[in-house]
């Protein structure tokens, strides 16, 4: 009788996708509801690479890196029927930014009451104000279709690939004289310089600039800027743009959720499996290498992680194309921003509008004029971390109280500027020196934060490298500058999700159109393999 032994028989799957973040998990289940045979690997314990909710300290379940909601295409959300898997966004009020001395300013998602608030400050700013949100929402709408198709290639002679210049330059032309000039000048100006065609309010200009910023190692008076600003505006809920919304649960539930559509396709996905190399023959992906020494096999391999990790790591310069890695080497991450999270026994007094009221259920930002904002890049163009730096944050308690112990709260801090290369010591050595300078921040607006603190978790760009494999702690896989966009992002001639290595595919962030918890890289990516992109 002949034995089989099945335990040393290969399984052989579709499609192979390296890291369990919500790109890498989307393009999973795109590709599984297909019928393809689809394998996800993370390397952490837990899904959601940088979307991922974790007790670090008990009873309190933090949003450990990404914390707020807007860009989570609703086509997906659509799509993998993400509300029955769990999903559940709870809208955000607004953003609120103290100032210790003169007036706050509070928008709230009322426009009525957001345009009485702004008069205030300024008649003049009050009426600015509508224009400004309807240009903004125009210029979001140009560019809301692009997002969803797969950049076309520059130097192509396919018709076909042509059309969608010829789409770009139809849609460009259909806009007003005006309409066109703000797009100009939104892909070349600086947040600040394009704000100040607009207002005259030094803390709303600081304010609106903050989100030019984000993911850059530029300041607000830096060109190019203007974009970013742009690209966190495209963000939807329900059909309305610039809303921003919490996951209840946690980012952690948007992962969670993708995953659980995937696997109801039939996808496969384990943690604790970190890959070890891009399997190669005669210049084609074959499959990975685990850590563990296993070798899996697929007809093709995704990887949702960074440039640098997948060309120079996992597949190896010698297998590429000497003026490809070129491009990798050049590729920007330059990682400027950390993460402090906070475990409260109560909730911050704000000087300027003390007391527990609706002001702190939205986004809080520590941005009170457009000076301390470039100060605080000032001190990072030379390698330090701003002593007085741009702070962004949510107390989600106030929303989901489930993430907290009854009572107590989390104060979730995005914090710029902290720069990746540091002039003098290393993170390791100025992370708690990073964390004070957080807190001691927050204590010139609410004097009370230094009392009620119970625990703090300090990210530095360095551990955001370390445990998330973000390379250099950029959150957006790269820069999002106008070099390192559309058919540029990441490597010019290579931003069509494929590779010099035939069946390896790129699938991340670091593709168009972008970082962000939005889904779209993975979702093109996964329709391009099955030949169903644009």
């Amino acid at each position: 009788m002949t034995i089989v032994d099945y335990s040393r028989r290969r399984v052989r799957y579709n499609a192979i996708i390296i890291g369990g973040g919500h790109n890498g998990l989307t393009a999973g289940a795109y590709l599984a509801r297909a019928g393809r045979k689809v394998l996800v690997l993370e390397r952490r314990p837990v899904l959601g690479g940088a979307a991922v909710t974790e007790e670090v300290f008990p009873g309190f379940r933090f949003s450990v890196c990404s914390y707020v909601v807007s860009l989570l295409r609703p086509e997906l959300i659509r799509e993998l029927d993400l509300p029955r898997h769990g999903l559940e966004i709870l809208p955000l009020d607004g953003t609120f930014t103290p100032v210790a001395e003169g007036p706050y300013l509070w928008r709230v998602d009322d426009h009525a009451k957001t345009r009485r608030e702004i008069a205030r400050h300024s008649l003049l700013d009050a009426e600015a104000y509508d224009e400004f949100g309807k240009a903004m929402v125009k210029m979001a709408r140009f560019v809301k279709p692009f997002l969803n198709m797969t950049p076309p290639d520059p130097l192509t002679r396919d018709p076909r690939e042509l059309m969608k210049f010829a789409l770009i330059a139809t849609r460009f032309r259909a806009l007003s004289d005006e309409d066109r000039r703000h797009q100009l000048q939104l892909m070349t100006m600086s947040a600040a310089d394009f704000l100040d065609q607009w207002f005259e309010t030094d803390v709303l200009k600081a304010t609106l600039s903050a989100s030019g910023i984000i993911g850059t190692s530029l300041g607000v008076r830096s060109p190019g800027t203007a974009y970013v600003l742009l690209h966190h505006y495209i963000g939807e809920i329900d059909g309305s743009f610039r809303s921003w919304g919490l996951a209840r649960g946690g980012t952690g539930a948007i992962s969670t959720a993708i995953a659980e559509a995937a696997r109801e396709a039939g996808a496969e996905i384990r943690t604790d499996a970190p890959v070890d190399g891009i399997r190669i023959k005669h210049g084609r992906a074959i499959g990975v290498a685990l850590a563990t020494g296993d070798e899996l096999d697929a007809d093709v391999v995704l990887s949702s992680v960074d440039p640098r990790l997948t060309f120079l790591k996992f597949v190896g310069a010698r297998e590429l194309p000497s003026e490809f890695v070129d491009e990798v080497r050049r590729y920007r991450f330059r990682g400027s921003s950390g993460k402090v999270n906070l475990a409260l026994d109560g909730l911050p007094d704000f000087s300027c509008l003390p007391g527990r009221g609706t002001h702190l259920r939205g986004a809080i930002s520590i941005s009170p004029s457009v000076d301390y904002m470039e100060r605080a890049y000032d001190q990072a163009k030379y390698g330090e971390f701003s002593r007085r730096p741009y702070i962004d944050m949510v107390i989600p308690t106030l929303t989901d109280p489930s993430v907290a112990p009854p009572g107590k709260h989390i104060l979730s801090c995005f914090v710029q500027y902290a720069p990746y290369a540091l002039a003098r010591g290393t993170w390791d050595e100025q992370r708690e020196a990073f964390g004070d300078t957080v807190v001691d921040t927050l204590a010139e607006y609410a004097p009370n934060i230094r009392t009620i603190v119970l625990h703090r978790q300090v990210l530095t760009p360095l551990d955001l490298e370390r445990e998330f494999g973000l390379t250099e702690g950029n959150i957006f896989h790269g820069e999002l500058t106008l070099d390192q966009l559309f058919f540029l992002r990441p490597v010019p001639g290579w931003a069509r999700y494929s590779t010099p290595i035939r069946n390896l595919w790129m699938c991340g962030s670091a593709t168009h159109p972008g970082g962000g918890i939005m889904g779209a890289p993975g979702r093109n990516a996964a329709r391009r393999i099955l030949g169903q992109a644009r």
